[in-house]
């Protein structure tokens, strides 16, 4: 149970949990924060607030996140959860017969062959027009002025930023990848700490996407630019299949865990393993969080959640298991049946038949928005629309080119989507919104800080830097420096591979904002591993 009177902190950080009541926003960088607290104080709500971020950040934040990826939304308001499911289909000309007649025996990572249509910029349109307050044009000034005028690199930002001019110098050296380099390494280096770094077609993109709500993205100008780039190059993507997208309200799926109600996006989304994982776990009194019992069942839970995930999650439509069955405490039974003393080398079950941003707002009128929006894999598929600014995804990496898969390649069809946003309800109230970036961290991330809200008590603040772990396959565990010493070695007696990592990045980074509902208050947790911040007031 959350205790809002406790806010100790058993864990070494600067960072407290913050504490306001007229509005907060959470994200992974302080620019973007403050572009969607800044909307807040001119008027805006929290679904205002959201978009101003999402756009700031393909601004602020590029090696994460872009306006050719796709978004997620889950937004309380007037007592109501909705779900908005902003991922883009593959090409309708594209199969995997004609992929393999290329060479491939998989999707690669770069190229035109990933790139799926980017659903960001109308899912910012979709949701200012079902929800916000403020016009568009006013809500997306903040990205505008960044990417018009500039903005210095922070530390976090400049790392990430030149691991991957390195990489792709030594990779992307044909002649369509030229315009990401323009875009992102016009001195042929990456930008350094402190350095001031603009990109006019990107604010260019931004106005244009305001004033149209984004119709120009999907069915005007910008999209006849990005249907030009891709014809040139022998991509599958036509201007026919951007003007098709629309984002896809949905209703989002939940499980009870001891009490409270946690939300996520139904599939192509990844949240349904993290749910799968809960509710596993919720067969179990977990007392203590620093115990090797603890660890082990939640490690075992995940695994198995994982393997199921990787062999159904795809387009709701195309899964050979629906979410119900998935998710019947009858199959979390059968589960649980496989988690003994030791660890196991997971495989999916049979139930019975039936590189990414993360940000949190809330406002004093009761609304909150959980919103997760990424490019994948860093920057994407390398490829940037001349001129925009527009780095396009590559999401369609995720598809198999298995023909009996359930997640096969289809033209028109939505792949497994790693970018999943949370949120917390109890008795029908708003908890609050939380997330955790970082590819197949996600669910993993999920479940514990969840775990950690939920089960121990832990504050929004500790509960993001509590020590994580992340399975990797079959009995490969990695851990955190700073997880205990003693319970990663009991790990390893039960049969666990535990492997410490020094890099955070592979530990996803989170945001979390939670209100108590008796007296409006709100409070805040962001990530110490990245230049997360919470902008406040």
């Amino acid at each position: 149970m959350i205790d809002f009177d406790n806010l100790s902190y058993p864990y070494p950080s600067q960072r407290m949990t913050s504490v306001a009541n007229k509005g907060m926003v959470a994200t992974s960088q302080p620019l973007a924060a403050q572009a969607g607290l800044d909307i807040l104080k001119k008027g805006g709500n929290a679904i205002d607030a959201a978009i101003a971020t999402a756009a700031a950040l393909t601004v602020v934040e590029p090696t994460s996140n872009g306006i050719g990826g796709d978004a997620f939304a889950l937004v309380w308001t007037k007592g109501k959860l909705h779900g908005l499911n902003g991922s883009g289909p593959s090409p309708q000309d594209i199969s995997i017969e004609k992929v393999k007649e290329q060479g491939y025996e998989e999707i690669p990572k770069f190229g035109w062959i990933p790139v799926t249509v980017p659903g960001a910029p109308g899912t910012w349109a979709e949701l200012s027009e079902q929800f916000g307050k403020l016009p568009l044009t006013e809500v997306l000034q903040p990205a505008i002025d960044y990417a018009e005028n500039g903005y210095p690199l922070s530390p976090v930002l400049s790392k990430f930023w030149n691991g991957a001019v390195k990489k792709f110098k030594e990779i992307l050296t044909d002649d369509e990848f030229k315009h990401w380099f323009e875009t992102f390494a016009p001195n042929g280096e990456a930008p350094k700490v402190g350095e001031v770094w603009k990109s006019p077609g990107h604010a260019q993109t931004l106005r244009s996407i305001a004033e149209t709500k984004a119709e120009s993205f999907y069915k005007g100008e910008i999209a006849d630019k990005i249907a030009d780039f891709s014809e040139k190059y022998n991509g599958f993507l036509k201007k026919e299949d951007l003007t098709k997208f629309k984002p896809e309200w949905v209703d989002p799926i939940s499980v009870n865990y001891r009490g409270y109600d946690v939300w996520e996006i139904p599939p192509n989304g990844q949240g349904l393993i993290a749910l799968m994982a809960l509710n596993t776990l919720k067969g179990y009194q977990l007392t203590e969080k620093e115990s090797v019992a603890t660890y082990h069942k939640q490690m075992e839970a995940m695994k198995l959640a994982f393997e199921d995930g990787k062999k159904y999650i795809t387009e709701e439509k195309h899964m050979s298991h629906s979410v119900e069955n998935l998710l019947s405490d009858d199959y979390a039974e059968q589960r649980r049946t496989l988690i003994g003393d030791q660890a196991i080398s997971p495989e999916p079950g049979n139930p019975p038949k039936g590189g990414t941003v993360y940000l949190a707002t809330a406002d004093n009128e009761g609304n909150m928005v959980s919103f997760i929006q990424s490019n994948y894999m860093g920057f994407g598929s390398g490829l940037v629309v001349p001129g925009t600014g527009i780095a396009l995804q590559n999401r369609g990496h995720n598809f198999s080119l298995d023909r009996e898969h359930d997640n096969a390649l289809e033209g028109g069809k939505r792949t497994y989507h790693t970018i999943i946003p949370g949120f917390l309800t109890k008795d029908d109230q708003a908890v609050g919104p939380f997330g955790v970036m970082g590819g197949f961290m996600q669910p993993q991330g999920h479940l514990q800080v969840v775990s950690n809200l939920i089960d121990f008590g832990l504050n929004p603040q500790a509960s993001l830097d509590a020590p994580r772990w992340q399975w990797v396959k079959d009995k490969k565990i990695m851990v955190e420096p700073h997880f205990p010493t003693h319970i990663a070695e009991a790990l390893v007696r039960k049969g666990h591979q535990i492997q410490v990592e020094l890099e955070s990045g592979h530990f996803g980074r989170g945001q979390m904002i939670i209100r108590d509902n008796q007296t409006g208050t709100l409070y805040g947790g962001t990530e110490a591993r990245t230049d997360g911040t919470i902008a406040s007031y």
